[in-house]
């Protein structure tokens, strides 16, 4: 027995929270529906992070914020102890997300530059080719479904370098596809790489010697890596997360939160990290005209004492999702041997294939909604319809029971 209890069965019903409260796609949903699909988890921060908010809560003034120099410290601390990796402070662009984070940055590359006088100005023609292409940014689907409405959004064209699909080994996994990428990056139009490591939804951990191959193409192809890594703490056993920046920091634009790890997504607190001077320039430039320069208090706090005192709840965090997802790979094994589950490597997300079922994605969310009172992801909002992604971050009692009644909605469904 643990420090931590992550067996509490808290009520989060009739908190305003997006995951249980919110209507499905397809309308309201009852209020015995057990939800596992948005990404955050059923647990409750860890007591360092609740005793050090509620200090600034009994404070009683939330004014704007400052952000003092212990948390630039906590940060730098945190890479340095963890991942080996050196940051400096004037390498941190604190911002109020990683969703909007990234959509500052790409726009940023994509739109503006740093004239001769060091002066940032507007991309001639806006960015577009001599033809009126627009700028592209390489994203590999399936994909958190942010990347392709962030792209878009900001007036970008996608690029879809599709990762390979393996079930041949003992388990469904993925893998990158390094010719079509070389290809993609080749594009002169090409200008980013949105990478997400850890892989949301595939699980994937992408290993050193891949990072070593995507920063070559993009480095010898002129794309910057802007790199997603807001689910890198959430390592299974065996595995190991490895920053992109640290295989080519001069080329990568690292986006970091400690928001899904701590499961304090709502107090909107994210960095993005660079060491290139014109970069935070271009940043700091779109952060000002989109008018994203405030920071929440609690945010601020939260990061400070996540970094200087979580590491013990991490860690116990990941050994109670490591035995989550064994009860799903042992039931899937047991039940479901026709819905093979692709590997997890790191995050709480768990990205399993459905085409057993022969009916649209979307379809199967909407049945296991109104019949089974269970709510999980259709594959297509991340660009592959087939598969479901499973959000297995709640108490193991309540996720038996969704997977149970998984179970029973594939079983029905195949009839």
């Amino acid at each position: 027995m643990g420090k931590y209890d992550f067996d509490e069965m808290t009520s989060r019903r009739g908190t305003s929270c997006v995951k249980w409260d919110a209507d499905s796609p397809s309308g309201p949903i009852s209020k015995d529906v057990i939800p596992l699909w948005v990404a955050d988890m059923d647990f409750k921060a860890a007591p360092e992070i609740v005793a050090a908010l509620r200090r600034r809560v009994d404070h009683g003034i939330f004014g704007y914020t400052h952000i003092p120099d212990s948390y630039y410290e906590a940060a730098i601390s945190w890479w340095q102890r963890r991942r080996g990796w050196h940051t400096e402070k004037d390498w941190y662009i604190p911002v109020d997300g990683i969703v909007p984070g990234m959509s500052i940055v790409m726009h940023a590359l994509t739109h503006y530059e740093v004239d001769a006088g060091g002066k940032v100005v507007e991309k001639p023609n806006g960015g577009k080719g001599p033809n009126g292409e627009l700028p592209k940014v390489i994203i590999q689907s399936p994909a958190y479904n942010c990347f392709f409405s962030s792209v878009r959004n900001i007036g970008c064209e996608l690029s879809v370098n599709k990762l390979i699909y393996d079930t041949e080994g003992d388990q469904a996994t993925w893998y990158l596809d390094f010719e079509d990428l070389e290809r993609r990056a080749a594009d002169p139009m090409a200008k980013v790489l949105l990478f997400c490591n850890p892989h949301n939804p595939c699980g994937r951990i992408w290993p050193e010697e891949d990072l070593r191959r995507v920063a070559d193409i993009c480095r010898r192809n002129g794309v910057v890596i802007v790199s997603d890594e807001i689910h890198c703490e959430l390592e299974m056993p065996g595995y190991h997360f490895t920053p992109m920046a640290t295989i080519d920091q001069d080329n990568t634009i690292t986006m970091n939160s400690p928001s899904k790890s701590f499961n304090i997504a709502g107090l909107g607190i994210s960095n993005i990290i660079t060491n290139n001077p014109d970069w935070k320039k271009l940043i700091d430039k779109v952060i000002n005209v989109w008018e994203h320069c405030d920071l929440n208090p609690f945010g601020v706090d939260a990061l400070q004492v996540a970094y200087n005192e979580g590491e013990d709840w991490l860690k116990e965090l990941i050994g109670y999702l490591h035995g989550n997802y064994r009860l799903i790979l042992d039931y899937f094994g047991r039940e479901l041997p026709l819905f093979p589950v692709s590997k997890v490597e790191g995050s709480y997300l768990v990205w399993v294939d459905v085409r057993a079922i022969g009916m649209p994605s979307m379809e199967i969310e909407k049945s296991l909604i109104e019949n089974e009172k269970v709510w999980i992801n259709g594959g297509s909002l991340y660009g592959l319809d087939g598969f479901m992604r499973i959000n297995m971050a709640c108490p193991r009692e309540r996720l038996r029971d969704a997977v149970e009644r998984i179970g029973k909605g594939f079983k029905r469904l195949m009839k």
